[in-house]
């Protein structure tokens, strides 16, 4: 079983970047789609980026032109450059792992993951 952790969260003002890390633990995790999503209070939990084996990168609409999903296997590390943040950015983000059979595979749904990390905290400042 693999174990995530993220950082790189923290309080940043609107218009800055922040860059989140996903390190994993446990087991290689280059067999698997990775997603970010990220949860706001009193709201559901969304989907953000997702990156399959092959590097195939999917983004929500909110995060299109403005996140960048990558991923390091050997450093069993992914990341989530984020730019031009926004006050709605504001959230906590949580990485999540799935093993995946197919290179092109991605899931957008929380219910789609079965291992996910413990979050890190988002502040956008208008």
């Amino acid at each position: 079983q693999v174990q995530l952790a993220e950082s790189g969260g923290g309080l940043v003002q609107a218009g800055g970047s922040l860059r989140l890390s996903c390190v994993a633990s446990g087991r290689a995790f280059d067999g698997d789609t990775l997603g970010w999503f990220r949860q706001a209070p009193g709201k559901e939990r969304e989907f953000v980026s997702a990156i399959s084996r092959g590097n195939n990168t999917y983004y929500a609409n909110s995060a299109k032109g403005r996140f960048t999903i990558s991923r390091d296997n050997a450093k069993s590390t992914v990341y989530l450059q984020m730019n031009s943040l926004k006050p709605e950015d504001t959230a906590v983000y949580y990485c999540a792992a799935k093993r995946a059979y197919a290179v092109s595979t991605w899931y957008y749904k929380p219910e789609q993951y079965d291992t996910w990390g413990q979050g890190t905290q988002v502040t956008v400042s208008s």
